[in-house]
């Protein structure tokens, strides 16, 4: 029992030291509330001291590194090999990675047929050939004969008629008899009836073309000899454009068939680099004829391309516009499927007006800042943009070279002249509100 008393005796002497002890912590903030009341507004008063107006020429500064983005390098037109000719291919001339120039032998097929169809119609044409010039020459003789039969006609029908002519002069003088004029007569009509019947004939064969046929026939051959021609050159794939032959992957004793894609040319130069742009992107370049582009990690090997593509309405799957540059690469220092990067601002576009953020009023209506303007202090409604560092970008309310009050314009008045004293903080501060 004794020693359950002496516990309950220490409990009470512990609350009693708490109760000392907690008393003893109100008195000393008690007491360090009533000091500070009584220096705490001396403290403020330093803080609040009116601070001197100083200014600044507001000028270009560089907001940040110019936007960029990441683009792909594509091919400027893809065009696949595909062979007009079936066969076993003999030989491949080229391999794939390899640059091509347009009509460039890639492979060759067995054309043992086609050779012999082309040497068969090259025979055909030969004796269409032959058979066309021997009917033009008979054609020309036969001609000839009828144009002598007109004239030997001529002949006659003039010796007709002179003969004629002397003897109705003898029978006139009474040396011929009307017997022997009726017979010259009937010569000159004999000798004019056989004229008009040459001429008509070699009027008919001159109208006729007694050769056309002939003549059909061998441009027939002719045509045949043309398709056997482009047919064994078939045999022959050739390079479609310029270009980087790519996915040719052909060897020997492969066979192919007309139409099946063998591999494809992608023309390199020029070669285009592609990307899409957002909404606020597209309005950065927007207008702009050319962009720089550098490959990452070597951005001192800035280039400028031209702007081939930009699309004038957004994506509606993508929402995205696409954006395209053409770019000369005669090195070839550009591949299809390489990443490069786009500046789609310059560093002269990355300079614009900026102010310290120091030197801005935030109110309710806006940002606001006090230049001086002749021998009073204005104040302005600005309208900013992006923040670097210290400084933030300033589109609209102020110029270049305005004298710009970066310290001190908490206590100005708009309209103060500079010569006045500045107000004290609080009035300032009920002015702000304003």
């Amino acid at each position: 029992m004794k020693r359950v008393s002496g516990d309950k005796k220490r409990a009470a002497k512990s609350r009693l030291a708490s109760v000392v002890l907690a008393s003893a912590v109100l008195s000393a903030v008690a007491a360090g509330c009533s000091v500070g009341g009584a220096g705490g507004s001396g403290a403020a008063e330093a803080q609040l001291q009116v601070r001197p107006v100083k200014l600044e020429t507001v000028a270009k500064r560089s907001i940040g590194q110019p936007a960029e983005q990441v683009a792909e390098v594509i091919a400027q037109h893809v065009v696949d090999v595909l062979p007009k000719a079936s066969g076993e291919v003999v030989e491949v001339f080229k391999q794939r990675g390899e640059r091509v120039e347009k009509g460039d032998a890639l492979l060759r097929l067995d054309s043992r047929d086609a050779e012999s169809a082309r040497s068969k119609s090259e025979l055909a044409l030969r004796s269409a050939q032959e058979s066309l010039q021997k009917a033009k020459d008979d054609r020309a003789n036969g001609r000839q004969d009828l144009a002598d039969g007109v004239t030997r006609a001529e002949t006659a029908l003039r010796n007709a008629e002179e003969e004629q002519a002397k003897l109705r002069n003898d029978y006139d003088a009474g040396q011929a008899t009307e017997h022997q004029l009726q017979q010259a007569q009937q010569q000159v009509d004999n000798a004019r009836m056989t004229l008009d019947s040459a001429r008509s004939k070699l009027a008919a064969s001159d109208n006729s073309n007694a050769i056309a046929s002939v003549e059909t026939q061998a441009e027939s051959a002719r045509l045949s000899y043309d398709d056997a021609v482009r047919a064994l050159d078939h045999y022959t794939v050739r390079a479609p454009v310029s270009g980087l032959l790519t996915d040719f992957n052909v060897t020997a004793g492969q066979t192919v068939s007309p139409g099946g894609k063998l591999g494809q040319v992608q023309q390199v130069d020029p070669i285009r680099i592609k990307t899409e742009l957002s909404e606020a992107n597209y309005l950065l370049v927007k207008n702009k004829q050319e962009l720089v582009y550098y490959t990452p990690g070597l951005p001192e090997s800035k280039k400028t391309a031209a702007i081939a593509y930009l699309s004038p309405v957004m994506s509606a799957a993508t929402k995205t516009y696409t954006l395209e540059l053409e770019v000369a690469n005669s090195d070839g220092a550009l591949q299809p499927g390489q990443r490069v990067t786009v500046q789609l601002t310059s560093e002269a576009e990355e300079q614009v007006l900026a102010v310290p953020t120091l030197s801005l009023i935030r109110e309710e209506a806006g940002a606001f800042l006090f230049v001086q303007q002749g021998d009073q202090y204005v104040k302005r409604a600005v309208k900013l943009g992006r923040i670097n560092g210290a400084y933030q970008e300033v589109l609209e309310g102020i110029r270049e070279g305005d004298q710009l009050v970066v310290t001190g314009q908490h206590t100005l008045k708009d309209g103060q002249k500079t010569g006045e004293t500045q107000n004290a903080p609080a009035q300032a501060a009920g002015t702000n509100s304003n």
